[in-house]
């Protein structure tokens, strides 16, 4: 299987994105602070079948510019974002201020070969772990729930429901970054 030419090393992405609680992203368009906590869950639903659509697409492999992942990587980056937001919320949910353990996302596009899964293989995947997760914001029962902690080794804080918020807007950018259509 080739990987039509996707030898250009990534940057890495060492941005803060927790910005992304406090104000709208002029990039995307998503107003992370105005969603509503209990639509999340429907939010990553809706999110997982336009990746599906989006890998049904020619072109998959193929990246836009070299550095610049194809729509095929970014889909298993979102799909695996769901996969680590789902065992973090566990922690959450489960243990008192746990401590996220940190996640080299661009180390496992490269130990994944991310650029080399099929794509079919990867909408399903992607789907099924969009409904695991959505289905544990779901579940998500009371305000004292909403308010349980987390945190990421780098001193972010969050509650689940500022999570769920930071969260969705990961999906919903990189959409954007491989269809060009702002969230509306």
């Amino acid at each position: 299987m080739s990987d039509s030419g996707n030898t250009a090393a990534i940057e890495p992405d060492v941005k803060d994105w927790t910005w992304v609680l406090e104000r709208a992203c002029p990039e995307c368009g998503l107003e992370t602070p105005a969603v509503v906590r209990e639509d999340v869950a429907g939010m990553i639903r809706a999110n997982a079948a336009s990746w599906a659509q989006v890998l049904g697409a020619a072109g998959v492999r193929r990246r836009p510019a070299p550095g610049v992942w194809s729509a095929l990587e970014y889909a298993c980056h979102v799909r695996d974002v769901f996969r680590l937001f789902h065992v973090r919320l566990g922690l959450m949910l489960t243990q008192d201020g746990p401590l996220f353990a940190d996640w080299d996302q661009d180390g496992t596009a490269v130990a994944e070969r991310y650029g080399e899964q099929e794509p079919a293989v990867v909408a399903e995947e992607l789907v099924a772990a969009a409904e695991v997760l959505a289905a544990a914001f779901d579940a998500v029962a009371g305000e004292e729930q909403w308010r349980r902690t987390g945190n990421r080794s780098d001193g972010a804080r969050f509650t689940v429901e500022s999570f769920s918020r930071y969260l969705v807007h990961d999906p919903v950018h990189h959409l954007y970054d491989v269809t060009g259509a702002r969230h509306a």
